[in-house]
C-alpha cells in the first residue's frame, strides 16, 4: 500500500507541475501584451532660463519632462524648478503650432510647478511643433533661454 499511495502522490504532482508549466506561457503572453499597450515615455530637457544677476547655472530655473502620444493624442508631462528661491518668478513658457495656426502660454511659479498631462494634441489637426523656453526674474521677459524642441 506504501508504494502505491507513493505513487499517487508522485502522479498528483507530476500532473499539477505540468499544469503549472502550460499556463505560464499563456501569463507571459498577456503580461507582453499589457507592456505593448503602454505609451513609450519621449523625456526631454533639462530647459535652463539665462544668467541673470550673477548667477551660477546652478542656480537657474529650468523644465524638464516627458510626453507621449496615446490615443492619436500627444501629452506632455514636466516640471518647472525655481532653484535660486530669489523671490523672482520662473516662467516656463510653451509654443505649439497646429491647423488653427501658432499658440503660446506660459505659466509662473516661485518655487516650483508640476505638469500633469498638459496639451491632447491631435496630428490630424496639424500639430506638427512644440517649443519650450525659461524665463527667470521681475517680468516673463527676463533672463530667457532660448526656445527648444521638446519633440
Amino acid at each position: 500500500m506504501t508504494k502505491a499511495r507513493t505513487l499517487l502522490i508522485g502522479a498528483a504532482l507530476a500532473g499539477s507541475l505540468a499544469a503549472g508549466l502550460a499556463a505560464a506561457p499563456a501569463q507571459a503572453a498577456t503580461a507582453g501584451a499589457q507592456q505593448v499597450q503602454s505609451p513609450q515615455k519621449h523625456f526631454f530637457g533639462p530647459y535652463h532660463s539665462t544668467f541673470g544677476g550673477g548667477e551660477s547655472s546652478g542656480h537657474r530655473s529650468y523644465f524638464k519632462g516627458y510626453w507621449y502620444k496615446d490615443g492619436g493624442r500627444y501629452w506632455f508631462f514636466g516640471d518647472l524648478v525655481d532653484r535660486d528661491r530669489d523671490r523672482e518668478y520662473s516662467y516656463v513658457w510653451f509654443r505649439w503650432h497646429d491647423n488653427s495656426g501658432s499658440h503660446v502660454k506660459y505659466y509662473k511659479t516661485f518655487r516650483g510647478l508640476h505638469f500633469d498631462k498638459f496639451g491632447g494634441f491631435k496630428k490630424s489637426r496639424g500639430f506638427d511643433d512644440f517649443k519650450i523656453r525659461v524665463c527667470e526674474g521681475d517680468n516673463r521677459f527676463d533672463d530667457c533661454g532660448g526656445w527648444r524642441d521638446a519633440f
